[in-house]
């Protein structure tokens, strides 16, 4: 017999001795090696076993705490937590170039958080309406019905995603937010208290408070675009309170786009908790 036949022989030898001793020694077990050397066996029992990993814990500093429940506290508490839906009228103005390019009467219905229906218009022409509800978007018009552009939709995902309900009341309060306290500066003539808020998408977000009374005066954040790559700065600034069934309410809202200021919200009137029917933020029938 040559070398290598002799060779072959003794680890044919070998692998026989290999699973004799294994099927000897665990007769009830399958048996079959997986490529990451793992037997079929131990995998059912590591999924047994493994428990799911821990989400990120939500983190704020002591201070920040302390001003965040003020500023829940002077927006109404309980009753501003717990709210469903707002309903608003007024007036909205777009500008451009620091100057008033549009206005229009509005009404806006809205049920957090990511449901609105916005009707605007002026005399008695019928009104254009936006319709949003989650990731749809659509417009109707006097021409009938047609979806928003996705930039305006993706647009109104984020000033929605951001704007103060949805920030204080849902995004404060996700898995893996950092808040801390970023210690003082002046907005709008204001001596304000700031809190950084780290989100566990990677937006920051900045909320500007009133040293004297605590209500919300600015909030700002940054964006990335998902076709340009380059990060966009939103802001809102919000004024003229007014209590609204035990609820702090801005009756002023101004909106900035990377510095620019784009448009300005005067509201009228306010009213919480209306109970709207689910058509109403889906579109209209033909």
């Amino acid at each position: 017999m040559g070398k290598t036949e002799e060779g072959q022989t003794r680890l044919q030898n070998w692998i026989f001795l290999l699973v004799f001793c294994v099927f000897t020694l665990f007769p009830s077990a399958p048996f079959s090696f997986s490529a990451n050397g793992l037997s079929t066996v131990d995998r059912a029992q590591a999924a047994q076993n493994a428990s799911p990993a821990p989400a990120p814990a939500l983190r704020v500093d002591p201070k920040a705490q302390a001003l965040f429940d003020q500023v829940i506290q002077t927006l109404g508490g309980q009753t501003f937590l717990g709210f469903k839906t707002l309903t608003t009228t007024g007036r909205s103005f777009s500008v451009t170039d620091e100057q008033t390019t549009g206005f229009v009467t509005f009404e806006s219905q809205v049920e957090y958080p990511d449901k609105r229906r916005f009707a605007y218009g002026l005399g008695k022409k019928k009104p254009i309406v936006l319709i949003n509800n989650g990731d749809q978007a659509w417009e109707v018009d006097r021409m009938g019905l047609t979806h928003q552009t996705p930039e305006q939709a993706r647009r109104w995902r984020i000033t929605n995603a951001y704007s103060l309900e949805n920030l204080l009341r849902l995004r404060t309060r996700e898995p893996g937010t950092l808040v801390q306290d970023a210690g003082s500066d002046f907005i709008q003539n204001l001596a304000t208290r700031v809190l950084d808020i780290s989100l566990a998408n990677r937006v920051d977000v900045k909320l500007y408070l009133n040293k004297a009374n605590f209500l919300p005066v600015r909030i700002t954040y940054r964006v990335q675009d998902p076709k340009t790559l380059e990060w966009d700065e939103y802001a809102d600034i919000y004024g003229d309170y007014q209590s609204f069934q035990g609820i702090q309410t801005p009756m002023h809202i101004t909106r900035f786009f990377n510095d620019d200021r784009i448009s300005e919200i005067f509201r009228s009137t306010a009213k919480y908790d209306e109970v709207f029917p689910a058509s109403l933020f889906q579109p209209p029938g033909p």
